[in-house]
């Protein structure tokens, strides 16, 4: 089933309504990474808000299936639907002004939220479907990650946590729940280091994609996707030594790109164990 082509089918359904000003195609298939398990991720930003109605004519012009329906929250209008064809749709509707605010949050105010800097990866590797000139504009503004934001997302994910420090204890009395879900937080934030180092906004707050967005950072440990992948299905002491040696290695490259920056007491936090 060609995914792009059922997008731009969906996006001229949506593109009637004249409150729409533009409709951006995320998501896997905007990568063109998409498989047999992939949906349709739509953002739709609207002039002002979408009425009941309106969100619902589009899937009622498709006579699609509703998987979920959710109010406003976290300005956000969201649902998830089912065509004819079983190809499902998620469909993320933003006012553009709150678009164009999270965009001046992160990239003006160097704001660190996931979240908001996932709307900013959205624009800057999304597809257009509709909407160019107004696209264009907001690909313009988040084309530039700024160097500020690039430094708070490296000092602040440094900060790897105190359950780290716990990894000996976990180690030893086997309690392998907490372990991993400590090395997959560890993990996490070494991304946000990597991301904030390569200027790349995060594209999903758990790290979908992560052999994709590795493959697209220029500074990073050798070898890092498998060794991040062997740390969470290799044996678990082996994977706690070789987490240990990936993160001394981010702080390597830390100090050869920003020697300048302070980060002792990071380093403090991270160098003790009970």
């Amino acid at each position: 089933m060609d995914l792009l082509a059922q997008s731009i089918d969906m996006a001229a359904v949506y593109k009637e309504n004249p409150k729409i000003e533009a409709i951006i195609l995320a998501g896997s298939v905007s990568k063109n990474l998409q498989d047999e398990h992939s949906d349709i991720e739509l953002h739709i930003l609207w002039s002002s808000p979408p009425t009941e109605d309106e969100r619902q004519y589009p899937i009622e012009q498709i006579e699609g299936t509703i998987l979920s329906y959710h109010p406003y929250e976290d300005e956000e209008w969201s649902e998830a639907y089912l065509n004819q064809a079983g190809i499902k749709f998620e469909i993320s509707s933003f006012l553009s002004e709150t678009v164009e605010r999270f965009i001046s949050d992160v990239v003006d105010k160097k704001e660190t939220d996931y979240d908001k800097q996932c709307i900013l990866a959205s624009i800057h590797d999304g597809v257009c479907l509709f909407g160019e000139e107004k696209i264009t504009e907001l690909k313009n503004r988040v084309a530039t990650y700024p160097l500020e934001l690039s430094i708070r997302m490296i000092s602040e994910n440094l900060w790897l946590g105190n359950r780290w420090n716990n990894r000996e204890a976990l180690l030893k009395r086997q309690d392998w729940l907490m372990l991993y879900d400590v090395i997959c937080g560890v993990q996490k934030k070494l991304f946000g280091v990597l991301f904030g180092l390569n200027r790349m906004y995060i594209h999903h707050p758990l790290f979908k994609w992560m052999g994709n967005n590795i493959q697209q950072m220029e500074i990073k440990p050798e070898n890092l996707h498998n060794r991040m992948s062997d740390i969470l299905i290799g044996d678990p002491k082996r994977g706690v030594r070789e987490l240990e040696g990936l993160i001394d290695e981010v702080i390597g490259l830390f100090r050869e790109y920003h020697p300048e920056l302070d980060i002792s007491e990071q380093k403090k936090n991270i160098g003790y164990v009970k």
